[in-house]
């Protein structure tokens, strides 16, 4: 992938990331953008309560990798580095 594209594609990870944090942060959580793959996985560290809550794994496929997905359907999936 050209770096101008993956330049553009990571911004955009980066505010659908923006648009999820709140309801993290609403239960003691939080989210950090890692990095995008060659291959469009999204790498993300959760944080907080997130990072040690048994429903975190459902949170992140459920929630962040679906509303990912939804939104930029080039992404693959979304992995959490801490889990």
């Amino acid at each position: 992938m050209a770096d101008t594209k993956k330049d553009e594609l990571i911004g955009k990870v980066k505010n659908v990331i923006e648009q999820i944090r709140p309801y993290l942060q609403q239960d003691g959580g939080d989210i950090a953008f890692v990095n995008l793959s060659d291959d469009n996985i999204v790498n993300v560290e959760l944080q907080g309560a997130c990072g040690a809550c048994p429903y975190s794994l459902m949170t992140l496929k459920g929630g962040v990798e679906s509303a990912m997905v939804k939104a930029l359907p080039e992404i693959k999936s979304v992995e959490a580095i801490n889990l």
